[in-house]
């Protein structure tokens, strides 16, 4: 009986799914936003989430376990320097999913799976500030043709 088992299988063997996690999690961390099944998101989140919670903490041993889960010692870095200064008075929830509308582009191309946004919460501003910049540059082209 699998009473009050919790986690997602996700069709793969343990290291096949503990691989998988990890590339998501650092992928996160390294871009703000992936784009994948809401199955993986909700398999990562809770990862996602610790590693978060550690990081706030700033202390060298949490450092040292975040890196048994993420091998890239520049996404690390990150994640302590840039991202959980960022949710130090946020008690939790420092992820979201996304469901992309179902359309053209929207599904996965090789197997037509649905496919949502996995991104940290608070990146709204840094695309905001994007998309203005990007606004104000074509702005400028307009002007100068």
């Amino acid at each position: 009986m699998r009473h009050r088992v919790g986690g997602y299988k996700l069709g793969r063997n343990t290291g096949h799914r503990r691989a998988l996690l990890r590339s998501v999690v650092t992928s996160l961390f390294k871009h703000g936003r992936v784009v994948t099944t809401p199955a993986k998101a909700k398999a990562v989140r809770p990862l996602a989430e610790k590693l978060i919670t550690a990081a706030r903490t700033g202390t060298l041993a949490a450092r040292r376990n975040i890196l048994k889960v993420l091998w890239e010692k520049d996404v690390v870095k990150r994640l302590f320097d840039e991202i959980a200064p960022r949710y130090v008075d946020r008690p939790g929830g420092y992820t979201r999913i996304l469901k992309r509308v179902r359309g053209l582009g929207k599904n996965r191309l090789g197997d037509n799976a649905e496919t949502c946004i996995f991104e940290l919460v608070g990146q709204e501003s840094e695309r905001e500030k994007a998309d203005k910049k990007k606004l104000e540059e074509k702005k400028k082209e307009k002007g100068k043709a």
